[in-house]
């Protein structure tokens, strides 16, 4: 049985994120002085426009409303998506950045910087870039030799269909 706010909270409001065709990322409850910020982070396969994000931000509200899962005291929610600089904590978080370039913590100490290729049940293939005029390489990465693994902003990447011109 769930004993903290934000499990009792995910329990009641993950049914229905996914019935909007979203997954619930996170659920956090913070003070902000006399205040406090419900956070619940959305994402899906294709991403999470605004009119998703408002039509998910009604229906959480209505249904805390309905409920006391917040306590009396005012509160205010905030729904919105990971952001661009995500972490990787999922199986499906991996399978969402396919063609992001990646960087990753090792569980055997050492990072790297990678764009994941693939992914499949045991793990990714990445294209290591390569530096001062050497070729990239290509390397497999199990989920277990990964430590952490966060999405890194690109300002510069040319689009795939401006790389098949």
């Amino acid at each position: 049985m769930s004993t903290t706010q934000s499990e009792r909270l995910r329990e009641l409001l993950e049914p229905l994120v996914t019935s909007q065709g979203l997954d619930l990322e996170e659920i956090a409850v913070d003070s902000v002085g006399r205040k406090r910020v419900l956070r619940v982070v959305v994402d899906s396969d294709q991403g999470a426009d605004l009119d998703a994000i408002a039509d998910v931000s009604r229906a959480l509200s209505a249904k805390l409303d309905e409920t006391d899962a917040m306590g009396e005291g005012e509160y205010t929610l905030e729904v919105g998506t990971p952001g661009a600089e995500r972490l990787l904590t999922e199986h499906r978080h991996y399978a969402r950045a396919v063609d992001r370039l990646v960087k990753f913590q090792l569980a055997e100490g050492g990072e790297l910087v990678a764009r994941i290729l693939t992914v499949d049940d045991d793990g990714l293939d990445v294209e290591v870039p390569g530096v001062k005029g050497r070729k990239a390489t290509s390397r497999r990465l199990g989920f277990a030799e990964i430590d952490k693994a966060r999405v890194q902003v690109e300002f510069n990447r040319k689009d795939k269909k401006e790389e098949e011109a």
